[in-house]
């Protein structure tokens, strides 16, 4: 896919900081020493930690050098990393958190990174999970039933399968639960008001629509967009006071190792 695009993705950084902050607020611990936040972004999930925790190093990373040219520009004094969750480890002394607000649903097989990521914490660290859990939503229905339509699907493939289904929640609880001190796993449903139809394909350009939008040219984007708000349109009605209600679920794992 192409690289993100920091001042879309920023349009809604309020209602995409409110689960960041959620999560950590469960994060049980007073101190730390290290602190990784995988698939930083522009940094505002960063900006949580380094309030949290004034005297740990904290680390961002990302897959995006546009996402960590902005996040460095947000808090220059921080350590940002280029790196692939897929194949990170963490340098030199083991974190107390690892912290992945809304970057994991992007990778496959969480039987086994969950796992990982959980194992190169410190004794007693925290691994703190936050991940979407709207594939079965219309705003991602309607992304996959375009793309799958003419004159559309011979050109997007297979971007509907570039994110996979999140397992069940008890079955991240039994991936973490037999090393862990503590398992907490919940599951959330954010209901955003939005303005328009058109708010909340602008929302979703920066994120969720990205692999269908991609290998388009210019033309067809537009068409492609244009069909998908349309079906939007109808998805979400107007509420009493003009408002569109953008229901979003969210998975959240909080796991502290034995000490």
């Amino acid at each position: 896919m192409s690289d993100w695009n920091p001042n879309l993705y920023r349009q809604f950084e309020d209602e995409r900081t409110r689960p960041a902050r959620e999560l950590l607020a469960r994060v049980p611990l007073t101190a730390t020493r290290r602190v990784y936040d995988l698939g930083c972004g522009p940094g505002n999930s960063t900006e949580l930690l380094v309030e949290r925790f004034p005297g740990a190093e904290v680390i961002g990373t990302d897959n995006s050098p546009a996402m960590l040219a902005d996040a460095q520009k947000r808090l220059p004094r921080q350590n940002f990393q280029l790196s692939d969750i897929a194949g990170w480890a963490p340098q030199g002394q083991a974190p107390d958190v690892v912290y992945a607000n809304a970057s994991l649903q992007w990778l496959g097989d969480h039987a086994t990174l969950i796992p990982r990521l959980f194992a190169t914490l410190a004794p007693g660290g925290v691994l703190a999970v936050q991940m979407p859990d709207n594939l079965a939503e219309p705003s991602h229905k309607l992304m996959r039933e375009v793309a799958g339509a003419a004159p559309w699907a011979a050109t997007i493939g297979g971007a509907g399968a570039v994110r996979s289904q999140l397992l069940e929640a008890g079955q991240y609880y039994d991936l973490l639960a037999r090393d862990a001190a503590q398992v907490d796993v919940w599951h959330t449903v954010y209901r955003h008001p939005m303005a328009s139809a058109h708010a909340i394909v602008q929302w979703l350009r920066s994120t969720g629509l990205r692999p269908f939008l991609d290998p388009l040219d210019a033309s067809r984007q537009q068409s492609f967009l244009a069909e998908y708000e349309r079906r939007i349109d109808a998805a979400y009605p107007a509420r009493a006071d003009g408002q569109r209600l953008l229901a979003f679920p969210r998975l959240f794992i909080v796991a502290q190792r034995k000490s």
